[in-house]
C-alpha cells in the first residue's frame, strides 16, 4: 500500500503537467530547491554553538543604596 508503481508517478507527472504546464515545472522545481536550502541554513543557523552552550551566565547582584532604603514619611496617623 506504501508503494507506488512506475503507472501510479506517471499519473501523477501526468496531473502536475496539466495543472502548471511544461514551462512552469523547472521553475516551481528550482524555487522549491532554493526553499530547502534557505530552510536548511537557518536551522543550522539557530542552533546555538558548543562554546555559546557551556557559557552560563551568573546572576549579578544587585547594589543597595542608602536611597532605596529611605523609609516613606509618616502619615498624621502614623506619626
Amino acid at each position: 500500500m506504501g508503494s507506488f508503481s512506475t503507472s501510479h508517478w506517471l499519473i501523477v507527472l501526468a496531473i502536475v503537467v496539466l495543472l502548471f504546464g511544461a514551462k512552469k515545472i523547472p521553475e516551481l522545481a528550482k524555487g522549491l530547491g532554493q526553499g530547502i536550502k534557505n530552510f536548511k541554513k537557518e536551522m543550522k543557523d539557530d542552533q546555538p554553538d558548543e562554546s555559546e552552550a557551556k557559557i552560563v551566565e551568573t546572576p549579578k547582584q544587585v547594589e543597595t543604596s542608602t536611597a532605596a532604603s529611605v523609609e516613606a514619611p509618616k502619615t498624621p496617623t502614623q506619626a
